[in-house]
């Protein structure tokens, strides 16, 4: 039976399966534009300090405030 709280179930079921955690993937399989691609944000190098740090608070990554921007950059790409 479908969870209600999955909007992409078929993503989430593919996530799961190739070795996301649960919470993960239901993160990713309820995101707007979940499997759209063609993102027009600039790449992480181009971004300022204080952007990169407003982007790890965004997506929950502790220890950010004492990161360098090559540590924010790695932790957002491996988060």
């Amino acid at each position: 039976m479908p969870d209600p709280r999955i909007k992409n179930e078929e993503q989430y079921r593919a996530l799961v399966k190739k070795g996301y955690s649960k919470e993960k993937s239901a993160r990713i399989a309820n995101t707007p534009d979940a499997g759209v691609k063609g993102g027009k944000a600039k790449p992480y190098e181009e971004w300022t300090k204080e952007e990169l740090q407003k982007q790890a608070s965004r997506v929950g990554i502790k220890g950010r405030s004492y990161m360098n921007k090559k540590g924010l950059i790695e932790s957002l790409r491996n988060n």
